[in-house]
């Protein structure tokens, strides 16, 4: 295979030419990425400045395709792309007309965002609603909290929230379905005093439903707990047959779990403790089992000694 020489100046040509050759496409790229392109980015429409006197439905998705102008630099590293998590649109002309066209406010909306790139046009250009009357409802507030206790202390009282309910104005098919409203996660560690905070309400999912305050006042009373014990005396359920119905022992202990606060509140008045005896004629039990079914609200059973109790029936 024959092998081509070349003299050193070849060589040096040759050298030369490779270098302007890089240079020239490295010069091209530079300028060919320095030239506005345009790409497009999908993101979320937030409005506001809706008409106080009627409720809308938007007639597309919330999703809108932003058409964006940037240099070819921002397309090709995706990290320097102008990618906005939502856009707002001012609803005002809704007070004249049925739809917003974004030609009118690409001006505004660009003005929200501290970027060299340009929203050049959004796709659809225009969007359309329908209109209907505002509805009112009531609906009452849901507490969400995440609370760690020390130990030995918890909630030994109602939540109080201030205001207990909020007032809602939309749309009557959006409105129907609710029957709360949450908070935000009200969210505390080791707690051992009772403690208040303010929370937010949750936004609204749907554009067209207002709610109202947005803000409550939370109150959670906590104190420390403590064992107590109380005997209650055993009633009979379901005796209709027999004049006498002896058990053993009468009386069953409840331990229960109590605040100090409300230690001296507990009486045994207040428990329902009893034995069914059809657990008997109809399921042929030897021993009856012990129900509880009522107790005072601020205290926490833990156990009943004992479970069963013997009984002797006198016809």
């Amino acid at each position: 295979m024959p092998f081509l020489k070349l003299t050193k100046f070849e060589q040096h040509r040759l050298s030369l030419f490779f270098i302007c050759l890089a240079l020239s496409i490295l010069g091209w790229l530079f300028f060919a990425l320095s030239n506005p392109y345009r790409y497009a980015v999908n993101t979320v429409v937030r409005f506001y400045n809706a008409p106080a006197n009627k409720a809308f439905h938007p007639l597309q998705s919330e999703y809108v395709k932003l058409v964006v102008e940037g240099t070819g630099w921002q397309l090709l590293f995706s990290k320097l792309r102008f990618t906005p998590q939502n856009i707002k649109v001012d609803l005002q002309e809704l007070n004249k007309r049925n739809f917003i066209s974004f030609k009118d406010q690409l001006d505004l909306v660009n003005k929200e965002f501290d970027s060299k790139q340009r929203i050049v046009s959004v796709l659809p250009d225009t969007l359309y609603f329908d209109f209907s009357s505002r509805k009112i409802k009531r609906v009452p507030v849901k507490l969400v909290y995440k609370i760690s206790f020390k130990n030995q202390y918890g909630i030994y009282d109602q939540i109080k929230l201030v205001p207990e309910y909020v007032t809602l104005s939309g749309p009557e098919e959006d409105l129907k379905s609710i029957t709360s409203w949450e908070t935000d996660t009200v969210i505390s560690n080791n707690v051992f005093e009772t403690f208040s905070t303010t929370i937010s309400l949750k936004a609204p999912m749907k554009p067209n439903v207002d709610i109202y305050p947005t803000l409550i006042q939370v109150k959670i009373p906590v104190d420390a707990f403590t064992e107590k014990e109380v005997e209650v005396p055993l009633q009979v359920k379901n005796n209709h047959r027999f004049d006498d119905v002896k058990l053993f022992p009468e009386n069953v202990k409840v331990k229960l779990m109590v605040s100090l606060k409300n230690y001296p509140l507990i009486d045994k008045k207040a428990f329902d403790a009893s034995v069914d005896l059809d657990n008997w004629k109809k399921n042929g039990y030897k021993q009856l089992p012990i129900l509880l079914k009522n107790y005072p609200e601020f205290c926490k059973p833990i156990k009943i000694e004992p479970q069963f109790v013997d009984f002797i029936i006198k016809k």
